[in-house]
């Protein structure tokens, strides 16, 4: 009996695949919905805003990720969540008027539970969007 041989290499890695910042970039954008709403009137005001916009922002993430070729929708969609979430971070530091963190509606202390939210929020929809393609690919 023969023991298996140990060597301190590492097993050779496959190819990886690129995580594609251009559409967490993109899709991270979608923040800027909410100062938009906020200084247009669109959208109305208080929660059917809030729900407007979470509910605009997670199907628009949800389709093009799953209805694209996104690889790692997963992951992709966290980061995402991540990036919405900083950008949300600088906005309110930015510019206090909007409400945020530096405005009298928020505290800094906010941020990390903030951004831990919308990594969440990105996972979930990360989750929708694998569903889609796990479907689409199914459908061929």
């Amino acid at each position: 009996m023969t023991s298996p041989r140990f060597t301190d290499q590492p097993p050779p890695a496959g190819p990886t695949i690129p995580v594609p910042w251009a559409v967490i970039a993109g899709l991270a954008a979608m923040a800027l919905l909410w100062p938009l709403s906020g200084l247009t009137g669109l959208f109305g005001t208080g929660a059917p805003r809030a729900l407007t916009i979470v509910g605009i922002t997670a199907v628009v993430w949800i389709a093009v990720v799953g209805l694209g070729r996104v690889p790692r929708p997963v992951l992709t969609l966290t980061l995402t969540g991540v990036a919405y979430g900083l950008v949300t971070v600088l906005l309110g530091l930015l510019v206090p008027a909007l409400g945020g963190f530096g405005g009298p509606s928020g505290a800094a202390w906010t941020m990390i539970p903030e951004l831990i939210m919308n990594a969440l929020w990105g996972a979930l929809a990360g989750l929708a969007a694998a569903g889609v393609q796990r479907l689409r690919e199914a459908g061929r």
